[in-house]
């Protein structure tokens, strides 16, 4: 548990998940910045580790007074080989925890669960296709037995997701593209905002109990094309093909049992920054 005099260490600081949240990061949470040799530190402290060579710097980590850890870092690309470093890295995690005594939280992914329709809870079948959602799903089995550990389900978070990427690359002859369903819908997700993240992460902290997993998302899904028109950017519409999935929602009870949860607003998360 987190108190006044207490750091959040944040693994993966200088990804792109860990560089939003620098820019958002609450004024009154104090928070120590992992960053490997040669990257320059993401935040106003930081601390030099490489996760997947070197032992933990200990010493210096105790002098910090670690209160929790937030474990983002991880390997989202398109090398299959390097998919393995997701469970590496999330137990390296576990053990400073258990070192430091202090709660864990790992980011895991909503694509666990694979492409089904409903609304989707802890309790349901995890069916993921394709290699990165299948790595985060290891890596949650290989720490299954961690009582300090506990692993956010995390939704499209605006500025760091593919969408995002979409808007980098895109140009007036490449715009980006959304599918376009038979009610003339497009795709709706389940998504967050690095604000809301940062926002919602110290009650987690300072909670006295947590569950092995949480989904973490605003509530309810919010349309691809309604943040593309918040944002002002221009798209195309294609036909959906007929494993395009309309709604991926992620109930989330159990995360508002422990912080608010504001509803899905397109605006409002536009207004977060985009892109990260």
């Amino acid at each position: 548990m987190t108190t006044d005099d207490t750091h959040i260490l944040i693994l993966g600081g200088t990804g792109k998940l860990g560089r939003a949240l620098t820019r958002v990061w609450p004024a009154g949470q104090a928070a120590l910045w992992q960053h490997r040799p040669g990257r320059a530190a993401p935040g106003n402290a930081g601390i030099v580790w490489d996760i997947l060579n070197a032992t933990a710097p200990l010493d210096d980590l105790r002098r910090a007074r670690i209160g929790g850890i937030l474990a983002l870092a991880g390997y989202a690309g398109p090398d299959p080989d390097r998919l393995g470093e997701n469970t590496t890295l999330a137990l390296a995690a576990a053990r400073l925890g258990d070192a430091l005594s202090c709660r864990v939280l790992v980011a895991s992914s909503q694509a666990v669960y694979g492409p089904q329709p409903g609304l989707l809870h802890e309790g349901s079948v995890c069916a993921p296709q394709g290699g990165y959602g299948q790595a985060k799903r290891a890596m949650e089995n290989a720490l299954a037995d961690q009582p300090h550990v506990t692993f956010l389900r995390i939704g499209n978070v605006v500025g760091c997701d593919a969408l995002a990427a979409g808007i980098a690359r895109a140009t007036l002859d490449d715009p980006v593209v959304l599918d376009r369903f038979a009610d003339g819908q497009g795709p709706r997700r389940a998504m967050i905002g690095a604000g809301d993240l940062a926002a919602m992460l110290p009650p987690l902290f300072a909670a006295p109990d947590l569950p092995p997993v949480l989904n973490f998302a605003r509530a309810g899904s919010v349309g691809m094309a309604d943040i593309l028109t918040a944002l002002g950017q221009p798209f195309v519409w294609r036909d959906a093909g007929p494993d395009a999935l309309p709604d991926l929602q992620l109930d989330v009870t159990l995360l508002q049992g422990f912080c608010p949860v504001p509803p899905g607003d397109a605006a409002a998360l536009a207004a977060q920054g985009w892109p990260a």
